[in-house]
């Protein structure tokens, strides 16, 4: 019998240590290291290749001598996915969605596994049972479909059904419920992810047919396991959203096929998730009179414009150090807002509370905003309402100056499309906007226009 050999790995960034240590020299965290068994076996049965057989090895070409074919990206018939990946699933990717619990992982993958009508999916779940994955099915009303369902963990296992099923995509739910018999440790272990996630690049790559894995996060938002995860995966997706709302936003953080800046909107159902086409829409309130403290934002969320709504409360502060709270927008930005507004516009809010929200539950990290949010603060310091036909993309510079914003003639167009009157932006913009007789274009240079013209 082999002599078991143990060594221990950082939970946090999966650097081995033949000894435990308090902190670990990699990531500087303490406590992270922990004990496994790294005892290999040797490999029982290789991953099988579409023909069933052992894919072989490797050999070196030149560049020039590499051929290029026309891969078409595989539709996922789920336009919001499509979006985020860049066009669909790219043939021998792996692709990483990472969520809290609960918030709808296993739902968008079942859901986008039964609507591929046109291609041959298998679903591996190492978390329910078939009759709850097919209970789910029902939910969704997408039973007629032809996807193949496995409950199974162990990796050998799932290539053998591979290599007979020869499916078109693989999705696998989840990679911390998966092991192998090359790895003597614990389903969930930082070793066991790490081959198994090994296991499944080299299967994509070998029989160029993507595999989506779902991946669990850890209590401070990063995925669970060793970084090493993600780095091996080609497209990394954020499934995320607040529980209080029914919406939910798919971000993309890595993607080698397509930008990183798309962003994909859903809504929780009990029919399952719905693809919000018309985000503006649903992030919009709709009142039946006006109030103050409430400004409307142009931003754009990779080619994607949308219209936001900026609210704001400012009040006397009742305790001696002043409140500054935000919910969706940087707390850093609101503060140098405020220096800016009390240094270079007179207003005198050192001493008042001020807490700015971004309604919908949505994070916002676009600069264009920034007007936004400035006159949502004055209407509220102010008590005046802001015209609800008024909206708003420009940046806000130290200096009291308003600064220009990129592809500005999306955001004017999203607003002209969604019956804005007129949009406030930098002068330095005013050039590539064509002139329209259906949203009046108010070009200004300096924050002192801009209360000239909303609060005259």
């Amino acid at each position: 019998m082999a002599k078991i050999k143990t060594s221990f790995f950082c939970q946090n960034c999966g650097t081995e240590s033949p000894k435990w240590v308090g902190k670990c020299p990699s990531c500087g965290q303490w406590n992270t290291f922990v004990e496994e068994v790294i005892q290999k076996t040797p490999e029982k049965e290789p991953w099988l290749t579409l023909d069933g057989k052992a894919a072989n090895k490797s050999q070196p070409k030149k560049i020039s001598e590499i051929e290029v074919g026309a891969q078409n990206r595989i539709n996922t018939h789920n336009q919001e996915l499509n979006r985020v990946l860049g066009g669909g699933l790219v043939p021998g990717s792996i692709v990483l969605l990472g969520g809290e619990p609960g918030i709808g992982k296993s739902t968008l993958l079942l859901q986008v596994a039964l609507q591929m009508k046109d291609q041959k999916v298998l679903y591996v779940s190492g978390e329910e049972s078939e009759q709850q994955i097919r209970m789910r099915a029902d939910r969704l009303n997408l039973t007629m479909s032809e996807t193949f369902i496995l409950t199974e963990t162990n990796t050998q296992k799932i290539a053998q059904v591979v290599g007979h099923l020869k499916p078109d995509v693989l999705i696998i739910d989840s990679i911390q419920t998966m092991h192998t018999e090359l790895i003597e440790s614990s389903a969930g272990s930082v070793s066991q992810i790490r081959e198994c996630a090994g296991e499944f690049h080299k299967f994509a790559k070998q029989t160029n047919i993507p595999v989506m894995l779902i991946g669990h996060i850890t209590k401070d938002g990063s995925l669970a396991g060793p970084k090493i995860l993600e780095h091996m995966v080609d497209s990394v997706l954020q499934f995320e959203g607040d529980r209080n709302y029914g919406y939910r936003i798919l971000r993309s953080v890595k993607n080698r096929f397509g930008s990183t800046s798309e962003l994909g909107i859903y809504e929780m159902q009990s029919s399952g998730l719905r693809e919000v086409s018309n985000p503006s829409e649903i992030l919009l309130s709709h009142r039946d009179q006006k109030l103050s403290g409430i400004a409307i934002a142009s931003t754009l969320e990779g080619m994607r414009p949308m219209l936001l709504e900026i609210q704001a409360l400012v009040s006397t502060a009742a305790y001696g150090t002043p409140q500054r709270s935000t919910t969706g927008f940087d707390g850093r930005r609101l503060n140098m807002l405020l220096a800016v507004l009390e240094k270079r516009a007179g207003f005198r809010l050192g001493s008042k509370d001020v807490f700015v929200n971004v309604a919908g539950g949505i994070k916002v990290d676009d600069p264009a905003i920034d007007l936004a949010v400035v006159c949502a603060i004055l209407s509220s310091n102010e008590d005046i309402s802001i015209d609800d036909k008024t909206c708003f993309a420009a940046e806000v510079g130290l200096s009291g100056e308003i600064r220009s914003v990129n592809r500005v003639e999306q955001r004017v167009s999203e607003a002209e499309k969604l019956g804005f009157e007129r949009i406030i932006i930098s002068k330095f913009n005013q050039k590539a906007i064509p002139k329209s007789d259906k949203i009046e274009i108010i070009a200004v240079n300096k924050i002192e226009e801009v209360f000239k013209h909303i609060f005259a």
